[in-house]
């Protein structure tokens, strides 16, 4: 279960880590159909990165079922497409999708970090910008996106556009720490709380769990 207006880090990876993306229209497909399910079902979309193998999207739903409608009804497009474009049958992602809930205050520009590098870190390109399947270039160089809805914490990094893309792209000019890397890719894995204190506690009474969200059995991120 999600919550609403609290932003959720997903993972959906291919079936046994093979490829999800095999060409330039199949990344701009899933972004067609990303667009339709979070207009559709009431989610917004603050940060993304589609590797070739697995996908990032960080979201915060309006209600507590739209991440699920939306994961159902871009996986159920995307399959059709791929299966009829590639003359193929059979499942494409690897079981249930995985996702942590974000404590926005101290976690949300982490996970920024966390996922728009993925690309530099899987030695595919040299810099964030350099990679077209990500929400790097709007929020650094301002490239149009029409798939992302700014999250308010974003917006206070500076008074105008200008300064926030300055301040934005200064951020990636070191690397996360390992700690809080490790900490991300738990959250996802085991779907859980990303924060401590009184958020987490809060969310633990309200779910009526102690720190798992979501479902699925743990898996690496």
């Amino acid at each position: 279960m999600y919550l609403p207006s609290i932003p959720v880090h997903v993972v959906q990876r291919g079936h046994n880590r093979d490829a999800c993306f095999f060409a330039e229209e199949g990344f701009r497909y899933y972004r067609q159909v990303l667009g339709e399910g979070l207009k559709r079902y009431g989610a917004k979309l603050h940060t993304y990165c589609l590797m070739t193998n697995h996908v990032h999207l960080l979201i915060t739903p309006d209600e507590t079922d739209s991440i699920s409608r939306l994961m159902q009804h871009v996986g159920r497009q995307y399959i059709q497409y791929i299966n009829k474009t590639c003359r193929r049958s059979g499942t494409l992602w690897e079981g249930r999708r995985r996702g942590g809930l974000v404590g926005a205050e101290n976690y949300l520009l982490s996970c920024y970090r966390y996922i728009e590098p993925k690309p530099v870190s899987a030695c595919m390109v040299e810099r964030p910008e350099d990679y077209p399947w990500s929400s790097y270039r709007f929020k650094a160089l301002s490239e149009p996106d029409n798939l992302i809805s700014p999250h308010p914490l974003f917006e206070t990094l500076a008074k105008d556009k200008p300064e926030r893309r300055f301040v934005y792209r200064d951020l990636f000019r070191y690397h996360l720490p390992k700690k809080t890397r490790s900490d991300i890719a738990a959250s996802v894995s085991a779907s859980w709380i990303l924060n401590s204190g009184r958020f987490k506690g809060q969310v633990e009474v309200y779910l009526g769990v102690r720190g798992q969200v979501g479902w699925g059995r743990p898996v690496r991120s």
